[in-house]
């Protein structure tokens, strides 16, 4: 099956022992990504970088992890998006971004994103997440929902994860309608009751797979953090154990990739609830939103 993830892949700064700073990357539909092409899945990305050298390191390093790379436009004229990671002693992360030229706000109005779109129509699965819509110039927007529906005019499906970041948009209400838009084209909805609080004041998981089954989508999984998921018609999935995290980025992009890998694989909500719980927790454990693989990888 073949997967096609739209969004940002930035230049990730994180700090290392001794506090020197360590260079990576990572985005919240790229570190999806590549857990999903870490299981061996058919993964392509859509968005768009420079031709400058760290463009250049951060294909060299997609590509080594197994996405393919062909639907990636570049913009000579911007360069990747950057972020910084700090974590306080508990391993709650907080952010410092440097994105608001990067070449991926045009990744579909950009020459060539036509024939990338007709290419990521043919997907089994398309990914977006509301930061995708958030750092997309307004053509770019419409021409992702636009894939959106023609992915599901040919028998694919939509998967939305609810990310809502305030600093990326200039007023809340443009957020609010951006989500209910993206909401009405999913087939798998992946909210987090945190985001929900912020964007529409939910105060329950349960308030929040309503609204969004309300507004169209077909399957809502509510990520709870530490306390699990609340999957429709299933109830509250908890993680199998109780971790105490080193570093807590990444911690739902990780899930979602083991949630719709399962759910690609045949599994029930249920179990593939289980499946997003075992990678986050694995990626909690280590530095960085996307760890480097060892032997403790789930599968």
């Amino acid at each position: 099956m073949q997967i096609v993830v739209v969004g940002e892949g930035m230049i990730e700064l994180s700090r290392a022992e001794g506090g020197l700073w360590r260079l990576g990357h990572g985005g919240d539909t790229l570190n999806t990504a590549i857990h999903l092409a870490r299981m061996d899945r058919s993964v392509r990305y859509v968005t768009a970088l420079g031709d400058d050298p760290f463009s250049a390191t951060l294909l060299q390093d997609w590509a080594a992890e197994g996405i393919d790379t062909s639907l990636t436009l570049r913009d000579p004229t911007r360069m990747p998006g950057l972020y910084a990671i700090t974590t306080d002693e508990a391993g709650e992360r907080s952010f410092s971004y440097w994105r608001g030229q990067s070449a991926a706000r045009r990744t579909l109005s950009l020459p060539g994103s036509e024939a990338v779109m007709a290419e990521a129509e043919q997907a089994d699965l398309l990914l977006f997440s509301l930061i995708t819509l958030a750092i997309l110039d307004e053509p770019s927007r419409e021409h992702l929902f636009d894939l959106a529906q023609r992915v599901r005019a040919r028998g694919g499906r939509v998967a939305f994860d609810g990310n809502y970041r305030p600093r990326l948009f200039a007023a809340q209400d443009e957020a609010r309608a951006l989500c209910r838009r993206a909401i009405s084209t999913c087939d798998i909805g992946l909210p987090t009751l945190e985001d929900e609080a912020m964007l529409v004041g939910a105060v329950s998981a349960e308030e929040v797979r309503d609204h969004w089954l309300a507004l169209g989508a077909g399957e809502v999984v509510v990520k709870l953090g530490a306390d699990g998921c609340l999957v429709t018609g299933v109830g509250i999935v908890p993680p199998p154990e109780r971790l105490s995290p080193r570093d807590t980025s990444g911690a739902g992009d990780a899930f979602n990739a083991g949630y719709l890998g399962a759910r690609l694989d045949g599994l029930s909500p249920a179990d593939a609830a289980v499946r997003g719980h075992r990678l986050a927790g694995w990626t909690v454990m280590r530095s960085g939103a996307i760890p480097a693989r060892d032997d403790d990888l789930p599968r």
